[in-house]
């Protein structure tokens, strides 16, 4: 079942943080997590899932994550703590 969803990976709080876009965020933060994908997450250690929104479909998700990319730190790190302000692993509220 595909669920549309923009989601950031952080290495640690108010750390470096990561973008994305999916349509199987389970699956997407186990690869971040596991080094299954070759890149950013794997070079800097972004294994925790601090932030994600669901969406009714993918254009709606990739629009979202443009206007996250586009935006700055300060309001990415806004969002995250609006949702999880102590920054916890949010992947264990997946499975």
């Amino acid at each position: 079942m595909k669920e549309p969803c923009v989601y950031i990976m952080a290495n640690k709080r108010h750390g470096t943080i990561y973008t994305g876009v999916t349509s199987n965020l389970a699956r997407r933060a186990y690869e971040h997590r596991n080094n299954l994908l070759k890149g950013f997450t794997s070079r800097y250690g972004c294994h925790l899932l601090v932030f994600y929104e669901y969406f009714p479909t993918m254009d709606d998700a990739i629009t979202r994550e443009k206007q996250l990319k586009a935006g700055s730190r300060k309001k990415k790190i806004a969002l995250i703590e609006g949702m999880n302000p102590e920054w916890r692993d949010l992947y264990a509220e997946l499975a």
